[in-house]
């Protein structure tokens, strides 16, 4: 496996495991499912900042992160997202993945990384709490999906001393 920067022709296969985990799951509240064109525009704007682990000649799961607020105040402190196709996991997929991911995210002056994860998926805070993040806040009944109120776990990574 490795894990390199996302390139336009990765779309169609990032859309295909973010699509079925919107369809299939309760790890995120959207309803939405994203477009290839909406994709390609996340990479290109992104830049070092949009990750996908490859395997096989296939990718096998994606991160990225992205604005956390709007304003000058929230510069340096990012939302990441990390979804890995189902039968990649538990392969250290995204233990990679977040590796290179909290690297980039240095190398563009990040300070903190923000994961706002479902309290549907306790295995996700068992992953990022593996990796360091400490949770800072418990949302209750944010979200909605499949006639569920959800709430949200939001944890947080300092990644430097300054």
């Amino acid at each position: 496996m490795i894990v390199r920067r996302a390139e336009l022709g990765d779309a169609p296969a990032i859309a295909a495991i973010t699509n079925a985990i919107i369809r299939d799951t309760l790890v995120t509240f959207t309803t939405d499912e994203r477009s290839i064109e909406s994709i390609s525009a996340d990479i290109e704007t992104r830049g070092p900042g949009f990750l996908v682990a490859e395997g096989d000649g296939q990718v096998q799961g994606f991160a990225t992160y992205g604005a956390f607020r709007a304003g000058p105040g929230y510069a340096h402190c990012r939302e990441h997202t990390i979804q890995l196709a189902f039968e990649a996991r538990g392969q250290g997929t995204g233990r990679a993945l977040m590796a290179a991911l909290e690297g980039a995210a240095r190398a563009d002056g990040v300070h903190v990384l923000v994961a706002g994860i479902s309290s549907a998926n306790p295995d996700a805070i068992a992953f990022h709490a593996a990796l360091g993040f400490v949770q800072v806040g418990h949302l209750p009944e944010v979200g909605f999906k499949r006639g569920k109120r959800l709430d949200l776990v939001l944890m947080q990574k300092i990644l430097s001393a300054e």
